[in-house]
């Protein structure tokens, strides 16, 4: 009777570890995935939607111009 009892409470306590880890394991990975949103970014769909990050305009004119050289060239 007694190995019976030590075998449920080691299956007890295995299930326990086991839903505490994935448990533990899902609060970083959405605290991971919150982290890494945007500064700007918020919660709220209204904003979420009106929110554009910045373009740096000389990049865009570089790749513009890097594209046209690659036409031409081709």
């Amino acid at each position: 009777m007694e190995p019976l009892i030590q075998l449920t409470v080691l299956t007890a306590a295995t299930v326990l570890a086991a839903g505490s880890a994935i448990a533990l394991n899902w609060i970083f990975l959405c605290t991971a995935f919150r982290l890494m949103r945007p500064a700007g970014a918020s919660s709220s769909k209204a904003a979420a939607a009106s929110y554009r990050p910045s373009v740096r305009s000389e990049l865009v004119q570089g790749t513009r111009a890097s594209a046209q050289q690659f036409v031409l060239h081709r």
